[in-house]
């Protein structure tokens, strides 16, 4: 499916059925784009995924998060090779 209105905005977008036939592994798949113009005059165009793994959008638009500041990421990954916490211990849990 597409359309373009008369105000500038556009759209496509196509889906299917992923693993048809076993039906343990079926999802249905959307993927398109769309575009318009923001009231700032920005064109804002958009790609998207949609899958078993949910909405999935991309545009130079979308905000990113910063990275991990080095010290936590230190901490992090320090905590990663702990063992994992023993609930039978009585002291599990206490400071």
């Amino acid at each position: 499916m597409n359309y373009e209105t008369g105000n500038g905005i556009s759209a496509e977008e196509q889906g299917y059925v992923k693993n048809q036939g076993v039906p343990e592994q079926e999802a249905q798949v959307a993927q398109g784009q769309y575009q318009y113009t923001a009231p700032d005059g920005q064109v804002i165009q958009l790609q998207y995924l949609a899958d078993e793994n949910g909405f999935q959008p991309q545009g130079a638009h979308i905000p990113t998060s910063p990275p991990i500041p080095r010290e936590i990421q230190s901490a992090l990954d320090y905590l990663a090779t702990l063992p994992p916490p023993n609930p039978e211990n009585r002291d599990y849990g206490r400071n």
